[in-house]
C-alpha cells in the first residue's frame, strides 16, 4: 500500500513539472494567425504587384548602356515626351522587326513585312524583289546571330520620335539561279553586316507600334 501512495506521488509530481515547463509561454512562440474574415485572408493570398516605372537615363551612366553617348539627349527628350517608353523593350522589339522583315524580304514575302514599314521602304523592298525575280534570283540568306543593337540616334519633332538602331548581325549570305544553283555567296561563311535602321511613332497616339522609316548599311 505504501508502495502504491509512493508511485501515486512521483507521478504526481512529475504531471506538475510537466505542467510548468510546456503549459508556460516562453515568449517564442509563432503567433496564429486568424483573419477576422474570410475576405481578409483571400486578400492576404493575394500576390502583390508593383509598379513599373521607366529606366532614368542619364549621360553618367555607362558607354555599354543600350544607346550611345550622343543619343543620349534624344532619348531623354523622348522619355519626356512618352514615359512609358522602355529602352530595352524597344530594342527587343527592334530585334525582332529586324530579323521579321530581312526574312520576309528575302523569301519576297512582301505582305508578311507591310505592317511594320512606311509607304516608302515598301516600295523599295517591293521593287527590290521585283527585279530579283526578273534576273531569276534566289535568295537563300541565314540570319545566324544578332551580334549588337544600339540606339544610334534619336529626335523627337513635335509628338513624332525617331529612334535609330544600330544593328551587328551575322549572315550567310547565298544567291541561287533558277536552276538552283549557287551564283554568290556561301552558307558555311557568316559575313558581319552593320545596318542603321530609323523606326518612327507618334506618341501622341495610342497605337505603340513603330514603323521602318529608313534603312541605310554602314561601311
Amino acid at each position: 500500500m505504501t508502495a502504491i501512495v509512493i508511485l501515486a506521488l512521483v507521478a504526481l509530481f512529475i504531471g506538475l513539472r510537466l505542467y510548468s515547463v510546456l503549459g508556460e509561454r516562453t515568449g517564442h512562440e509563432q503567433p496564429i494567425l486568424k483573419p477576422a474574415d474570410p475576405e481578409q485572408a483571400d486578400a492576404r493570398m493575394e500576390p502583390r504587384t508593383t509598379a513599373r516605372t521607366s529606366p532614368t537615363l542619364t549621360s553618367a551612366e555607362p558607354d555599354d548602356m543600350a544607346y550611345l553617348p550622343t543619343a543620349g539627349p534624344g532619348v531623354r527628350a523622348l522619355l519626356a515626351a512618352d514615359p512609358s517608353f522602355d529602352v530595352a523593350k524597344f530594342l527587343e522589339g527592334s530585334q525582332a522587326a529586324y530579323r521579321l522583315i530581312l526574312e520576309a524580304f528575302w523569301k519576297g514575302d512582301l505582305e508578311a513585312m507591310r505592317p511594320y514599314v512606311d509607304g516608302h521602304v515598301f516600295e523599295t523592298f517591293s521593287g527590290a524583289v521585283e527585279q530579283r525575280s526578273k534576273d531569276g534570283l534566289v535568295l537563300d540568306n541565314r540570319l545566324v546571330a544578332i551580334d549588337q543593337a544600339l540606339v544610334a540616334g534619336a529626335e523627337l519633332d513635335n509628338s513624332v520620335a525617331l529612334v535609330t538602331v544600330r544593328f551587328e548581325a551575322d549572315i550567310a549570305a547565298v544567291t541561287r539561279n533558277a536552276a538552283g544553283e549557287v551564283v554568290a555567296g556561301s552558307l558555311s561563311d557568316a559575313i558581319q553586316t552593320r545596318d542603321r535602321w530609323t523606326f518612327r511613332r507618334d506618341t501622341a497616339s495610342r497605337d505603340p507600334n513603330w514603323l521602318l522609316v529608313e534603312t541605310d548599311e554602314e561601311e
